[in-house]
């Protein structure tokens, strides 16, 4: 840890089981959600964020799901992921670009689901209690919701 502010790049890597909205924004808001809570990210410090999806995955921008969770400052990018022959499919990636005082090697990257195969050496999470992490993507969602202006 230093007193320094930069700006680091956190990954994370996420698989869904099929190309449909739901299936692409709850993959993105978990990913996003343990993301957040593995490295005491504060939203106000994230500087962008970008999102890539393989070709398979395009029933909705997983941006939206950032966007759900109150990142209505934050940019945010969409793009498609380089299509190799044989690489993992129905697969969305985050690179989070985040300004904080941790090194380096205290950032933690996130795989889950058939991702873990992209980076094993970067899966390795406590145990996650998917029941509760949903709780808490929801009160985000109400949060962002109940503070949401007018137009």
């Amino acid at each position: 840890m230093s007193d320094r502010t930069v700006c680091r790049g956190v990954r994370g890597a996420t698989t869904v089981e099929q190309n449909t909205r739901d299936a692409i924004l709850n993959a993105t808001r978990q990913l996003l959600a343990l993301i957040i809570r593995r490295n005491e990210i504060d939203p106000t410090d994230v500087a962008s964020a970008v999102f890539t999806v393989t070709r398979d995955v395009n029933a909705e921008f997983p941006a939206l799901a950032a966007r759900q969770m109150g990142w209505l400052d934050v940019p945010l990018l969409c793009g498609y992921e380089v299509e190799v022959p044989g690489s993992l499919g129905l697969c969305i990636r985050i690179l989070l670009h985040w300004n904080t005082t941790k090194s380096q090697k205290d950032i933690h990257h996130v795989y889950i689901h058939k991702a873990i195969s992209l980076r094993p050496d970067l899966s390795k999470l406590p145990p996650v209690d998917w029941k509760e992490l949903e709780q808490w993507i929801s009160e985000q969602m109400l949060i962002r919701e109940t503070n949401k202006t007018p137009e």
